[in-house]
């Protein structure tokens, strides 16, 4: 059998972007960040960032451990912080230049239960399914670069770290992981250091990122800002998250919410700018809501303004923006909610110009991986993709000639210009399979098939042995100082 090659990676190239929000509401919304900073402030459960904080002329109540930041010292923080960065990966053709107008996408994660692949039986997922999962997304276009789809269940106290060796032997893609703490940091930065091939490689072209999170509302614990103040030291970008959910983790009202979540982020950055001055950083604020009637979580009500507002009001502050698109809270992939879900997030997401974007990949409020779902959600992906991109206005393309030559009446289909063209002509997805009876086959199990086949068949460039070996003896380190 041939082996299946891998696609390069398709950014979303938008020809145009939309804007949702004018300036003057951008300014009312970072002068609100700056007044919760000043007087109310953010908690920092790490004297370590208390310490740098205090040292620049923050106010700290050591009792409450409660920051209050001078307006003066978060602009002069912020402005440390780079607008542009590279991303690197093990295939230096699968580099992120971040901040070059493209918006470059990943999966949803990071999911605990997958339906399975061999026996279609759901369950919680474990290290061996990262590794499955990874191998899918190394294979599509539309993933370029990796997150921790699943959990490794099996793992314990270092399942972000067995993620990462999941991802870097699955996949050559750049690596996202959520790793947590000062401790796991440094293991995770000398995971990083023999992939890159050293610490300076590993600063000039850092191939992982971080993905850390605060909590709503305005705190930001001990393992998140150390292991941030590692990845920062070592030129690793930290991508800082807020989840702010109206009416419980914040304010029933949008505009408070992402008030709130920002100045989670600014002050969570201002420590690491203090700290690392030009560490790199990227923002990201995943607005939710609470149903009132249930207390349920719901990510995708009927009225979903100011999705945007995540990636214009990270590009106010300066820096790159991770937005949270797609998604479901659909309990099975193929539904009715699946598709309107993800599609009408997508199809916004493709305009608005974040920088990187988690989007396709789970059901059921971002819990459940099914193979075929990641596969629709690629389909979804590349429709969204196609609306934005610029149309081809050469000659070739008005074809005014074979207009010409066929005439009033006439008929292209043996014209020498369509025999040219014919095949291009139409990029089919995956609701045009035809099926035996000559109608077309239900997109769902085209899906299934396909994922199938990308697990059984498709297999990425292995990593270096020695590469490999060296990444397992750090594990066995980790593993028997984390887990004790």
């Amino acid at each position: 059998m041939t082996p299946m090659e891998r696609p390069p990676i398709e950014p979303i190239e938008p020809a145009f972007r939309q804007t949702y929000h004018t300036p003057e509401q951008l300014d009312t919304l970072k002068q609100a960040t700056l007044d919760i900073l000043e007087t109310v402030g953010v908690r920092f459960q790490s004297q370590k960032a208390l310490d740098i904080l205090e040292a620049a002329g923050a106010r700290v109540d050591w009792t409450t451990e409660i920051a209050r930041l001078p307006q003066e010292l978060v602009l002069e923080a912020m402005a440390r912080a780079p607008r542009r960065f590279a991303l690197g990966a093990r295939d230096a053709s699968c580099d992120i230049p971040v901040g070059d107008g493209r918006t470059y996408c990943t999966t949803d994660g990071c999911g605990v239960e997958i339906v399975d692949f061999r026996s279609r039986a759901r369950r919680p997922s474990v290290k061996a399914d990262v590794a499955d999962v990874t191998r899918l997304q190394d294979a599509l276009s539309s993933i370029s670069f990796w997150w921790p789809t699943l959990s490794a269940g099996d793992c314990g106290e270092t399942a972000q770290l067995h993620e990462l060796d999941a991802g870097w032997n699955n996949t050559v893609k750049h690596l996202q992981g959520m790793v947590n703490g000062e401790r796991e940091a440094r293991y995770a930065v000398e995971m990083a250091t023999v992939i890159a091939g050293g610490s300076e490689e590993l600063r000039r072209r850092p191939v992982m990122s971080n993905l850390i999170g605060t909590i709503s509302p305005l705190v930001v614990d001990k393992d998140a800002i150390e292991a941030a103040l590692v990845f920062g030291a070592a030129g690793i970008p930290v991508a800082w998250v807020a989840m702010p959910t109206l009416g419980t983790t914040a304010p029933a009202t949008k505009a408070g919410a992402y008030a709130l979540g920002a100045a989670e982020l600014v002050a969570a950055s201002v420590v690491q700018q203090l700290a690392t001055p030009g560490a790199p950083v990227l923002h990201s604020i995943m607005q939710s809501w609470a149903d009132p009637r249930s207390g349920n979580f719901v990510s995708f009500p009927l009225d979903g303004r100011t999705r945007a507002m995540s990636t214009e009001l990270a590009h106010h502050w300066g820096v790159p923006a991770e937005s949270a698109a797609c998604g479901t809270d659909s309990p099975t992939p193929g539904t009715w909610q699946a598709g309107v879900e993800e599609a009408l997030d997508l199809a916004q997401a493709a305009q608005e110009g974040s920088e990187l974007m988690p989007s396709i990949g789970l059901v059921n409020v971002y819990t459940l991986f099914y193979p075929e779902h990641l596969i629709l959600g690629d389909d979804i992906y590349r429709r969204a993709r196609y609306s934005v991109m610029d149309i081809d206005l050469s000659d070739e393309e008005l074809a005014l000639g074979a207009i010409a030559e066929v005439g009033p009446g006439g008929h292209f289909l043996g014209n020498r210009h369509t025999r040219r063209h014919m095949r291009a002509a139409v990029t089919p997805a995956l609701t045009h399979q035809l099926a035996p009876d000559g109608g077309m086959r239900d997109p769902v199990e085209v899906a299934r098939e396909r994922a199938e086949e990308l697990w059984r068949d498709y297999r990425p460039e292995p990593l270096e042995e020695d590469k490999a070996a060296e990444l397992t003896r750090i594990l066995r380190a980790a593993d028997a100082e984390l887990r004790g």
